[in-house]
């Protein structure tokens, strides 16, 4: 092959081997596939269904699966590219190990599993059990996540495993339990068509969620006001009746001071409230002092929005509050959420049609991951691992001593301070890439490079893999069978449509195999996925994420089933708490008081910039996929710097400049792209890059008290022009311009 001239040559180093490459291998057989497989995207938490076109074992194209009743045959700019990654010349083939001075080499799979065992084993024997930890993904089926859960406690039996949904969901679902005892979107989408007035509090839907905005529309139809809260307008907001551009970090104090002006003026369920709920009048004293002056100057908002903002609420029939990651990646997470739950609950709108609330579950099984134990503090059915009746019913499941059933272990980034100060010597990732998803990632890549022994499970080499001892070559989501959780509480199917190329294993296989060289392999002695499957629905049974009364047949027969589903002839639950029994000791809805508290970092005259981090529509989470698919790419091939005119013109800042930003942390530069829909105070910067294009070098790794969830949504910032201008900003137009 001819040698590319030296330019060229400087190009493909600059933007990494195959990034915009587009695999043509196997298209030829997109026009008469061998077979058709309906399954579901691999990407967000609406979980769109699709079906793949297979070709030769090779998925080869795609078409619309017009009949799922979600997206009924839509999809985004991901979902229609999700193909493209299955023959990507990136994709591990076979294990792979670190060899002095050589980097990477293959190896067989007897090499990668018995070293790995010994020094699981090595480190244990010196240094304890939970010296050994596991990170893991949302994005694994149901099964996996259960059987990672089940791995982890007993056959690795450390209390140390975690997951990246603790960088997701976890405000979320600890706002939840402590409101309704129970972790789960109230209603399904159907009801969303039909509210009157909706409410969008931090998430971008147009971008991260784009299928859903066709509910949201829908909704429009009929008469619906929208009222979208972020610092940015985004494109949903773009099209908002009321737009709410909330000061990063003041979202508590926003839906306080609506709580009030509900109180206020006597927009209350008040039969509701008394019947049904506690603690409503902890929640009043504590906004008490929220007027509308207040309000204005904490959150940014003009005080005429936010009176208009809950005028609309109170006054309204049917409602709809929906938010994602904005509201809840800070410091105070869980209580942003509570304080959103509390004029839900002020209003009485919930298990009624057309009334309802809840999270958007950002990653591919967001729901269903969180419910099945591989969460630190929990087991399968969303159970408590500190809960003695939850641990014995477990262990009895399980077939364990509940005595060996280890305790509650660190959280995802309490695991990587835990290696900084030796107390975790040993760590297996699955589908997680902590080096570009975890705050400070300078703090975190430093711990990398101090585990004694480090093994990564995953099919494209990723920038966190990069620092493994081991690489186990695993799975794509089409091929390996599997359940998992949409967004609203749906439990479809996913269907293997290809087997993994070369070498590579199925995820589960490699994760049995492991127990069993570690000694439990009588307690993963699954034949199939949905062996797996059916104890995991004895193991949530009486659980509040009850999945007993789900199988696979009754999952293909009805296109999904909405958990809780506790027994077979039970047809799954769409709609909560329509008999008003909520899942809390005292059968009531919990108001809780949100007292208003600062981020845990404030701008001052060094950092005088709040810095805000998110999602652009053709990446996804840490990009190990998506930054492969080559159309993707060049939508959106690099971290803008969004800036308002007035704060690029403050600081002299011209269109496509690279900018120094720097925090506490580090500094980065990134090109600016000015725009006039974020706040004039605020930049923004999307985190699906690593290396020296990561946001996450930026961001602060304090932790929310309870969720311990990161505060990606808010820190201070210096902004400095460099004079440079950045360089064309995908392949095919570094190409063009040489």
């Amino acid at each position: 092959m001819a040698k590319l001239p030296v330019s060229l040559n400087q190009i493909i180093e600059k933007h990494g081997p195959h990034k915009g490459y587009t695999p043509k291998e196997g298209f030829e057989g997109a026009h008469e596939p061998d077979k058709l497989v309906k399954t579901h995207c691999c990407f967000c938490g609406m979980q769109c269904g699709i079906q793949l076109k297979v070709k030769d074992n090779k998925v080869a194209g795609f078409e619309p699966w017009m009949e799922f009743p979600f997206n009924e045959g839509r999809l985004c700019p991901k979902g229609v590219q999700r193909y493209l990654q299955n023959n990507h010349p990136d994709r591990i083939l076979d294990p792979l190990q670190r060899v002095e001075g050589k980097g990477f080499e293959p190896t067989d799979w007897e090499t990668a599993m018995s070293r790995t065992v010994n020094e699981i084993q090595r480190i244990q024997e010196k240094y304890g059990r939970d010296a050994f930890g596991m990170l893991s993904g949302v994005s694994l089926t149901n099964e996996k996540s259960y059987m990672v859960g089940k791995f982890a406690r007993v056959a690795l039996k450390t209390a140390n495993l975690d997951y990246n949904g603790r960088l997701c969901m976890v405000s979320a679902g600890a706002g939840n339990k402590k409101a309704f005892g129970l972790d789960r979107i109230s209603n399904s989408w159907a009801d969303l068509k039909h509210a009157e007035v909706i409410i969008i509090a931090g998430t971008n839907i147009s971008e991260t969620f784009p299928t859903l905005t066709h509910y949201i529309w829908e909704a429009r139809d009929n008469g619906a006001k929208l009222i979208v809260v972020d610092p940015r307008v985004t494109p949903v907001a773009r099209t908002a009746d009321l737009h709410l551009p909330v000061k990063p970090g003041a979202d508590s104090a926003l839906f306080g001071a609506i709580l009030k002006i509900l109180a206020d003026n006597d927009w209350l369920d008040r039969d509701f409230i008394k019947e049904h709920t506690s603690g409503f009048e902890e929640a009043l004293e504590a906004v008490k002092d929220y007027d509308l002056d207040w309000a204005e100057k904490t959150t940014g908002i003009p005080a005429e929005k936010i009176k208009e903002a809950a005028t609309w609420w109170g006054k309204a029939k049917t409602s709809f509050l929906l938010h994602a990651r904005g509201i809840e990646h800070h410091t105070k997470g869980v209580d942003n959420v509570l304080s959103c739950i509390n004029i839900v609950l002020a209003t009485g709108r919930i298990g009624k049609p057309y009334c309802g609330y809840g999270t958007i579950t950002g990653q591919g099984n967001g729901q269903g991951g969180r419910e099945h134990g591989h969460k630190c503090d929990q087991l399968p059915g969303n159970r408590d691992i500190t809960n003695p009746e939850h641990r014995k019913y477990i262990s009895g499941v399980w077939g364990i001593d509940e005595k060996d059933l280890p305790g509650k272990g660190l959280t995802a980034y309490e695991m990587i301070e835990a290696i900084h100060r030796g107390e975790v010597k040993g760590l297996i990732t699955i589908c997680f890439n902590p080096l570009v998803s975890l705050p400070n990632n300078n703090f975190v890549r430093e711990a990398l490079e101090k585990l004694e022994y480090y093994v990564a499970i995953d099919f494209f080499l990723n920038e966190t893999a990069r620092h493994a001892d081991v690489i186990m070559a695993g799975s794509l989501h089409e091929e390996e069978e599997g359940t998992v959780t949409t967004a609203e509480g749906r439990v479809v199917k996913i269907n293997a449509a290809v087997s993994p190329p070369g070498n590579a294993r199925r995820d589960g296989e490699i994760i049995m195999e492991l127990a069993q060289r570690l000694g439990a392999g009588d307690k993963f002695n699954f034949q199939n996925s949905e062996a797996i499957f059916n104890e995991l629905r004895v193991a949530s049974k009486g659980g509040t994420a009850d999945y007993f009364g789900i199988t696979y047949k009754k999952i293909e027969e009805n296109m999904g089933i909405f958990w809780p589903c506790p027994s077979e002839d039970h047809p799954g639950t769409p709609r909560l708490w329509e008999d008003r029994k909520f899942k809390t000791p005292d059968g009531k809805a919990h108001f809780n008081a949100v007292p208003y508290r600062d981020p845990s970092e404030v701008v001052d005259s060094e950092y005088p910039v709040v810095l805000t981090t998110g999602r652009v529509v053709s990446q996804y989470l840490s990009g190990t996929q998506t930054r492969r698919i080559g159309k993707l790419v060049d939508q959106y091939s690099e971290p803008l710097l969004e800036i308002h005119p007035k704060l690029a013109f403050h600081y002299g800042i011209r269109e496509r400049e690279l900018v120094k930003v720097k925090t506490r942390r580090g500094e980065g530069e990134f090109p600016a792209q000015i725009v006039e829909t974020i706040r004039e105070d605020t930049v923004f910067i999307p985190y699906h890059w690593g290396g020296k294009q990561s946001a996450n070098q930026l961001t602060i790794g304090t932790l929310d008290p309870v969720s311990k969830i990161p505060e990606f949504k808010v820190c201070a910032c210096q902004l400095t022009p460099t004079g440079k201008q950045a360089p064309p900003a995908t392949v095919s137009e570094a190409y063009q311009s040489h």
